[in-house]
């Protein structure tokens, strides 16, 4: 039996538009993503969050199956665009919705964790060049200063940016995500705002002095690993590890960009002009907590003429239904990286779950065991590290319900809740039943 702390924090997480719907209600103006999926080609099959999960209508529902299920917290974001649905122009009832699921979950003692930003942003910022602006930034502080001044007493914790990499490397330079666009140049230019604008985010909050409250960040980290020992693929997976990694922990925790990116990023993008002096003291402003977003691990060799000087090699475990090797040892490696290397400040799994293929039986049940399996084997890494004395404080399951998962649309199915995307009915799958006995006893098998 693997016992965790008596405060360890047992979660399930959800964004805005993967779950809301409700795009046009109560002043809500579009979004990125909105625009984004509406694009012919951008999303399987064209599926786009109009609808979603009907969370905007059914909250009270999804909160009574996670006060079923028995999780203390409930990670959620909030809807820029229903904040602030054009420029400068605070919209009160999009506030109001949120006021109102605070509300549910503090009756049913469930603690709310609020992200700031998880994509969606209104489009009336992308129509200004989004996070290619600099000006994007004070749009941000905006917002984020009238989230804390509306709810930042009743939210314990605040996570400024989920997955700044997501958000601009693979919006802005790869093309995947909104707005789709193919440029590293820009690619880095919005991650450096999107951290700038998590700086200051910290400063602000810290200058409000919001009660009973903490602030970090949300980071997606890949563990990167050579495909064989050779110099050339430790180099390979040395460059993976500063792409996804690296760039985004470095000027968090040590206050500076790594150099050997930004010698190989210069070849690609040029001079690092956007970079003011006083920036990266902004961007390593202290913070309460990092929160880590894991799914998988990159095995890199070799290649000259890539950008990154390699490319990704399949491993040899089993894969989710995104194709994702599954691999908790890798877990377990980042986080004593993280303790060794970066931070012993309090960290937290805000995202960790696994995509299958869910068949319905006869009785309406979803016997999902690969799930159940993919979550055990990370929670016992998770379990290892805490008895060893590392500092995580809790775990966020992703996802509570099937939802939309951007690219995907509706084909990836991450919920511990089935959700018939026709009738909106919600079934617990078996997984939302193991964890709530894991949650019950604090304990896994």
């Amino acid at each position: 039996m693997a016992n965790f702390p008596k405060d360890f924090l047992f979660g399930t997480a959800t964004s805005s538009y993967q779950i809301e719907g409700a795009v046009n209600e109560d002043g809500r103006t579009p979004s990125i993503w909105d625009t984004f999926s509406k694009i012919n080609g951008m999303t399987y099959n064209g599926d786009t969050g109009d609808i979603a999960c009907d969370h905007y209508h059914r909250y009270k529902e999804d909160i009574g199956i996670l006060k079923e299920i028995g999780v203390k917290a409930y990670r959620f974001s909030i809807a820029w665009p229903r904040i602030f649905p054009d420029r400068g122009k605070f919209n009160p009832k999009g506030m109001d919705f949120y006021k109102k699921l605070i509300e549910e979950l503090l009756k049913n003692d469930i603690t709310p964790v609020a992200t700031i930003y998880h994509w969606d942003l209104p489009q009336w910022a992308g129509d200004m060049d989004g996070w290619l602006n600099s000006e994007c930034i004070n749009w941000y502080l905006e917002y984020s200063s009238k989230l804390f001044e509306e709810i930042g007493d009743i939210i314990p914790m605040w996570i400024t940016h989920n997955e700044p990499w997501c958000a601009s490397i693979l919006s802005y330079g790869i093309g995947e995500h909104a707005p789709g666009h193919k440029d590293y140049r820009e690619a880095l230019i919005a991650a450096h705002h999107i951290l700038l604008s998590h700086g200051k985010a910290v400063k602000v909050f810290r200058d409000m002095n919001v009660k009973n409250s903490q602030i970090g960040i949300a980071l997606n980290l890949t563990p990167a690993y050579p495909a064989t020992e050779t110099k050339e693929d430790n180099l390979a997976a040395k460059y993976a590890d500063g792409f996804t990694n690296r760039w985004f922990l470095d000027p968090i925790f040590k206050g500076n960009y790594p150099i050997d990116m930004i010698e190989l990023f210069k070849k690609e993008i040029g001079e690092f002009d956007f970079i003011n002096e006083k920036d990266l003291s902004i961007i390593s402003q202290p913070i309460d907590f990092l929160g880590i977003n894991f799914y998988s691990r990159s095995i890199v060799k070799y290649k000259e003429d890539t950008l990154l000087k390699g490319v990704g090699v399949e491993g040899t475990g089993k894969k989710t239904d995104m194709g994702w090797e599954i691999s908790p040892e890798s877990l377990y490696d980042l986080l004593n990286r993280l303790k060794k290397e970066y931070t012993r400040i309090p960290l937290y799994i805000t995202e960790n779950g696994a995509a299958f293929k869910d068949i319905i039986t006869e009785d309406r049940r979803i016997h999902d065991q690969e799930r159940i399996e993919y979550i055990k084997e990370h929670l016992k890494v998770s379990n290892k590290f805490i008895k060893e004395g590392g500092n995580l404080k809790g775990y966020f399951l992703w996802s509570l319900l099937d939802n939309f998962e951007w690219a995907y649309g509706y084909s990836k199915r991450f919920g511990i809740v089935y959700v018939d995307f026709e009738t909106q009915k919600r079934i617990l799958k078996d997984s939302a039943i193991w964890y709530k006995e894991v949650i019950n006893k604090a304990a896994i098998d």
